[in-house]
């Protein structure tokens, strides 16, 4: 016999059984299916985590801090050796900048803030960066543009907006499940870096002026003055709504240069939040930063720079380094799930070998008349093995249009309920081909293999016997 009437002899006999045949493909279905989306959930993970690490600058980027305990503003008070410590000033920044395969050298500033409008407030981190470093930070912006040098703008997270509680009750956006009535793109507000001596219970003496305060924030009465005040605005806006959370969710960035000279400005004397002193309690003439984001050239070379930085004293966080140990957790997670829905397709397989034998034993009659006339016993094989094949594969199809129905489901349900959302494209459940293909594959093997001792029980039948048989 050719292959075409084996074919044809397989799939008749699959439709002469139908309800069987339907019950069999069934439990192939709800195998391929278990397997596909279980294995989806952890590759939906893993794809969440490379679009946040390219949120956050990709794989050839470098995070530097100093040895001091991650932020490089250690005080000197307690009597450290100020050698000892590795801080982060232009010098530094300069000098990797100029090593080899550095591509850029971005420093940034971080310090306690606070906003006011109206009867609102907030307490943010404000973070003071390089126009090539805002550049470098690949901000999704919905709104706007980024801050330019000269003017204290603000690139506001699309979840700052929640950061804000009203100054009487205190009551925000997760107390009352409403947005304040701030518009952060158009509305002006005024922005505090003296946050210690900022007395919200006594904000409304203060109005709403823009004087400077003494040298160390207190009158002759020793009740609080006037704390700085700046006016500020929005350059831009992260784009997102409440619930898409990403790497700039609640963040805030300004331009560093101008941020530095505000800070000089109004901290003249005075130790500027964050940064070293001496053990006089006096403030450094250098200025510090509190990381410094450095990209390589090629992602090849992003070790190669990272040694050089450790070797200099420094603390090198990358993003390349982060990502190959979290890759490891999820091959773990992927194996795990997977091997959860590799059970219910061996209980398919199962369903498959118990179909085949079935079929043998109604068919006996028809094998034997097979033989007499002249069938191979490796036509019969291949007959029997063609019929587990289909049902595998019919199985795998559906297995695998019910996955992404069930995917398309579970992405819904999560994102509508904003549990896992990452801001992005992303979703927890992501089914690649290859994984459709690899599926369906695999559901063909596990047929064939489940019909392998079937059909090998169909060769070795006596064919006098067999037509004897009733």
């Amino acid at each position: 016999m050719n292959w075409n009437d084996l074919l044809r002899m397989s799939i008749n006999s699959l439709r002469r059984r139908k309800l069987r045949t339907f019950l069999t493909v069934l439990g192939v279905l709800i195998g391929t299916a278990s397997i596909v989306v279980m294995i989806s959930l952890g590759l939906g993970m893993q794809q969440s985590l490379y679009q946040e690490v390219e949120q956050s600058g990709g794989l050839t980027s470098i995070i530097v801090t100093g040895t001091d305990g991650g932020d490089g503003m250690m005080s000197d008070s307690t009597g450290a050796d100020e050698q000892s410590e590795k801080r982060i000033d232009d010098r530094l920044v300069e000098t990797i900048s100029k090593l080899n395969h550095v591509k850029l050298a971005a420093p940034i500033y971080e310090t306690s803030v606070i906003l006011l409008k109206g009867s609102y407030i907030a307490n943010v981190q404000l973070q003071g960066m390089t126009p090539e470093g805002l550049k470098a930070q690949n901000i999704d912006l919905g709104e706007g543009t980024l801050p330019k040098t000269g003017k204290l703008d603000l690139v506001f997270g699309n979840g700052v907006i929640t950061d804000f509680y009203e100054k009487g009750s205190g009551n925000g956006y997760y107390d009352t499940g409403e947005t304040p009535n701030i518009n952060l793109m158009k509305d002006s507000m005024f922005l505090i870096t003296d946050t210690e001596n900022y007395d919200t219970d006594n904000s409304a003496a203060f109005g709403e002026s823009s004087d400077s305060s003494g040298s160390d924030g207190q009158s002759n009465s020793g009740q609080p003055k006037n704390v700085q005040k700046y006016v500020v605005r929005a350059s831009g806006i992260v784009s997102g709504g409440l619930d898409d959370y990403s790497a700039n969710y609640d963040s805030v960035y300004c331009d560093l240069e101008t941020l530095k000279q505000i800070l000089r400005k109004e901290y003249a004397g005075r130790v500027i939040p964050g940064q070293p002193q001496t053990k006089a309690g006096k403030p450094l003439k250098e200025f510090y930063y509190t990381s410094l984001k450095v990209k390589a050239d090629d992602m090849d070379h992003v070790n190669e720079v990272a040694d050089v930085i450790r070797n200099m004293g420094y603390n090198v966080e990358t993003n390349a380094e982060y990502l190959d140990s979290m890759k490891s957790q999820f091959a773990v997670v992927q194996a795990v799930l997977g091997g959860i829905g590799a059970v219910s397709l061996l209980v398919a397989a199962i369903g498959i070998a118990n179909t085949m034998m079935m079929s043998i034993y109604e068919r006996t009659k028809e094998i034997g008349v097979m033989k007499v006339l002249g069938c191979s016993l490796r036509n019969i094989r291949e007959m029997f093995l063609l019929e587990a094949a289909f049902i595998g594969l019919l199985g795998g199809i559906a297995g695998n249009i019910l996955s992404f129905v069930m995917s398309a489901v579970i992405n819904v349900v999560v994102g509508s309920s904003g549990v896992l959302s990452t801001g992005t494209d992303s979703s927890i459940s992501y089914i690649p081909w290859w994984l459709v293909l690899l599926s369906m594959a695999f559901a063909v093997l596990v047929g064939v293999l489940a019909g392998y001792f079937p059909a090998k029980r169909a060769m070795k039948l006596s064919p006098l016997a067999a037509i004897r048989n009733e």
